[in-house]
């Protein structure tokens, strides 16, 4: 196990020393100087991933080209780019990045655009993760939710995985009906099935475009997102499940947090969905007592894909190695912590 520092090597806000020209174009629009990495992200994307997905759809590039063009494109796209993007917009989704009447133009393009891109259906993300699971809280409502699965089970997952595939989307519409959230479940209806018809349209005008460029992008980025999901919402207190220091967990001092914006401290953001993610890290240290209190799962130098593989091989020793103790007296032992992570990976049932 290890002790918590104080401190930490994840990213917090640090002023520029000088903005350029066109940070100062960017910033008479938008609400948050701390929020331009975003749009250097998005400026990388339309120079680097827009034209060559057009690019595969015209008849510019034909046999051996093509590939040459397609598989660098999908490693930039689908490894490099997708967890910057997708958590990018997890972050737009929490925040209003510009100011009215820019933020709606901005949101759409990026939900209609750019989405599609990376594996995200227009408008399903926003309804699910805004309308639904911050609500729920991974309690038996949110149609994500783990708890009704052993979480070190392989076998598990894949029942996991699969529902969500196949009955995800309708079943998050029905909550949202349910719920007469009629904006949210009318715009994820839309957004699904617009979104079919066109990859489908798609296909008899470049059927190995559209898998590259659509259709394979769609069905990864959903097993990225139910792993992740996994991995959050893997450790839950089946005394307190609706605890948010109890149902979730953070990872610090990770890579993973440099690149894809402090998303390791998914405790801190349940807790504070508004939260800027430069903050969260001082946030984290001020609550430091409730975390122990709580005995909350941090993990140190680690990420979401360690802990999703060290669970399904059963390897809690491994996980025991980077769990924090915080304040020193969360755990007396390695044993001890590890008896209390298996008793919350345990299927619950409410």
């Amino acid at each position: 196990m290890k002790s918590l520092s104080t401190t930490l090597t994840d990213p917090v806000y640090t002023p520029k020393p000088s903005l350029s020209a066109y940070d100062e174009l960017w910033l008479r629009i938008m609400n948050d100087k701390r929020d331009l990495p975003f749009i250097y992200l998005l400026t990388k994307i339309h120079l680097l991933v827009v034209p060559v997905a057009v690019l595969l759809f015209t008849p510019v590039l034909t046999g051996w080209w093509w590939w040459m063009v397609a598989v660098p494109y999908f490693y930039v796209s689908q490894l490099y780019f997708k967890g910057r993007f997708g958590l990018m917009f997890h972050c737009l989704c929490h925040r209003k990045t510009f100011k009215a009447p820019y933020q709606q133009l901005f949101h759409t393009y990026v939900t209609w655009i750019i989405c599609p891109l990376f594996g995200h259906a227009p408008e399903g993300y926003f309804s699910h993760h805004m309308g639904m699971h911050h609500i729920e809280n991974n309690m038996p409502d949110d149609t994500s939710s783990t708890m009704a699965y052993q979480r070190d089970s392989a076998k598990d997952f894949l029942a996991y995985f699969f529902k969500f595939i196949f009955r995800g989307v309708i079943d998050t519409i029905r909550y949202l009906f349910a719920r007469k959230r009629k904006k949210l479940y009318q715009r994820l209806t839309a957004g699904e099935y617009i979104y079919m018809a066109f990859c489908i349209a798609m296909c008899f005008i470049n059927l190995k475009a559209t898998l590259v460029v659509f259709i394979i992008p769609l069905l990864f980025a959903r097993l990225v997102m139910m792993l992740g999901n996994w991995a959050q919402h893997s450790f839950v207190d089946s005394h307190d499940p609706g605890n948010l220091y109890t149902n979730s967990i953070n990872c610090i001092n990770t890579v993973y947090n440099k690149t894809c914006w402090n998303d390791g401290y998914h405790i801190i953001h349940h807790l504070r969905p508004g939260m800027h993610y430069t903050e969260m890290p001082g946030e984290f240290l001020k609550r430091k007592d409730e975390f122990a209190a709580n005995k909350a799962i941090v993990f140190d130098g680690i990420h979401y894909l360690h802990i999703f593989t060290w669970l399904l091989t059963k390897r809690y020793d491994k996980l025991a190695d980077n769990l924090v103790n915080i304040n020193g007296n969360m755990f007396q032992s390695k044993e001890e912590a590890i008896e209390l992570m298996k008793e919350r990976t345990k299927k619950i049932v409410i």
